[in-house]
């Protein structure tokens, strides 16, 4: 990448470099793609065919394990202020701001 393209990337992304970075940044940046290309090359050890782009879903029921308001009653009790069922906290959000 040339220092043109590493300060554009940089207004992109509202951060601001020094010139010290603006020069290292594109030896740091070709190492990490070298990097990662390298990392594309991984096989799998058993079957060696290449792992990137390898996504298996794992899929369960939508089901409910637990009763509807069965720990309710023991979170509720553990809160400091309550009333009925609401747990009461202190107000950090008003108008004046």
């Amino acid at each position: 990448m040339t220092k043109d393209e590493i300060e554009a990337l940089g207004r992109l992304s509202r951060v601001a470099l020094s010139d010290t970075e603006k020069e290292s940044f594109p030896a740091e940046i070709d190492a990490i793609l070298a990097y990662v290309s390298t990392v594309q090359t991984i096989t799998d050890d058993i079957t060696g065919a290449p792992t990137v782009g390898v996504v298996a879903n794992v899929l369960r029921a939508d089901e409910i394990t637990n009763p509807s308001g069965a720990e309710t009653d023991v979170l509720t009790a553990a809160f400091p202020t309550r009333l009925d069922n609401y747990l009461v906290v202190k107000k950090i959000l008003s108008n004046d701001e």
